[in-house]
């Protein structure tokens, strides 16, 4: 049967609503005025899938070194080495202490240093703590080829949150060598992303040692912490940069629905929980507004949710149909999703969701030095796989 796929636009009014909420007797005016456009796709896959390697334990995030590693977090257990396309059965040595493994929380991103081919240098996002207090912390360490040497934590996340729910912990390096740190608002602690005395609910700008740029937006400001790059964000798990554009794209957890992907601004506001196209896990409305002034608009919304992680904008010459196209991966879809940008409104729309018929919980999604997409299946025997272009019909 040929599978139905939902397109949001950008800046439409209200999100759309899960399958038991449209079997009520009586929608409310909110839920009549959320319908979701439904496009039918094409059942064939635009491109073809590789198995790389098995055996991954809970893999979140993977890294490409110049000298051909592959660099893959394991969410539980530590950094794992894929080599001359071999995966290293041993983690790494030298990764981060008291490292927080429970549910969400864990190991993270790893991204390398802008300088790595010189110093060797690598980033690991993890939550650091207990289950009554724990936060996300930056490791950064040396990577030898054989282990993590002369690591130490160079930042932590305040305040403390309990619970390992929404952790946030994706790294992106920008051209300036600074780094942005994605931190989620502690699934209990939502209305702290509004609080700009806290990290939580935030994207975070820092030096590679850890410390403050001088021209964060909220240096200086009373009240303030000058880390904060952005705000009112709720559980991002997607960030990415187009080398093209210079354009910085986040996309992060809505509550049930409202998942949203945003271009990202400094100082700006994304207004959880002030607005948000989702309602309640419970099916109670959080906010009557979707939109608001002083709040960014999102510039694409999936209701129902995704669940997305990992993002990628794809530049290369293995898909060249593919430029510009941001991909997505989704945890509930279970699938990889691409969106195309309309060049006259600046809105995104799904051209596909793939491989949904592998059932496989879709965790990172990069484009490799090869021009391929590689991605990670987030389950406990976890594989690394990778798209290929599929050959032209005889």
């Amino acid at each position: 049967m040929t599978p139905f796929l939902s397109i949001v636009l950008a800046l439409s009014c209200g999100f759309g609503f899960h399958a038991e909420a449209a079997q009520s007797p009586a929608p409310t005016a909110r839920e009549q005025a959320v319908a979701i456009e439904r496009v039918e796709f094409p059942a064939v896959e635009s491109a073809g899938l590789e198995r790389i390697a098995d055996g991954l334990r809970w893999p979140w995030s993977l890294a490409f070194t110049p000298d051909g590693d592959i660099l893959i977090t394991e969410k539980y257990a530590g950094v794992r080495v894929m080599r001359a396309g071999k995966l290293r059965a041993d983690v790494l040595p030298g990764g981060p202490p008291n490292v927080f493994a429970k549910a969400d929380s864990g190991l993270l991103d790893i991204a390398l240093d802008p300088g790595f081919s010189q110093n060797r240098l690598v980033y690991i996002a993890f939550a650091e703590g207990d289950e009554n207090a724990n936060r996300t912390a930056v490791w950064r360490a040396r990577y030898d080829g054989q282990g993590l040497t002369d690591g130490r934590v160079i930042f932590r996340v305040r305040p403390d949150k309990a619970a390992p729910g929404h952790p946030g912990g994706r790294i992106l390096f920008l051209p300036d060598e600074t780094f942005l740190l994605t931190v989620g608002d502690g699934f209990t602690e939502k209305a702290a992303a509004q609080d700009l005395g806290s990290h939580l609910g935030k994207i975070l700008r820092l030096t590679r040692q850890g410390s403050v740029p001088p021209d964060n937006p909220f240096v200086g400001r009373d009240g303030a912490l000058p880390e904060i790059w952005s705000y009112g964000h709720r559980n991002p798990q997607g960030l990415t940069r187009d080398r093209v554009t210079g354009d910085v794209w986040e996309h992060e957890h809505g509550p049930r629905g409202g998942d949203e992907i945003n271009l990202l601004r400094a100082g700006a506001n994304y207004g959880w929980p002030l607005v948000t196209h989702g309602i309640d896990y419970d099916g109670t409305v959080i906010t009557e507004r979707a939109f608001g002034p002083g709040f960014e608009r999102s510039a694409f919304f999936w209701a129902p949710s995704i669940a997305p992680s990992g993002l990628a904008v794809y530049r290369g010459d293995a898909f060249p149909d593919w430029q510009g196209m941001l991909l997505a991966g989704g945890l509930v879809s279970r699938s990889i999703v691409r969106l195309r940008r309309g060049k006259e409104t600046g809105l995104f729309v799904e051209e596909e969701r793939m491989f949904g018929a592998m059932k496989k919980r879709i965790r990172d999604i990069r484009v490799g030095p090869d021009g391929r997409i590689y991605v990670l299946t987030d389950e406990e025997n976890g594989v690394l796989l990778r798209l290929t272009p599929k050959a032209p019909p005889s």
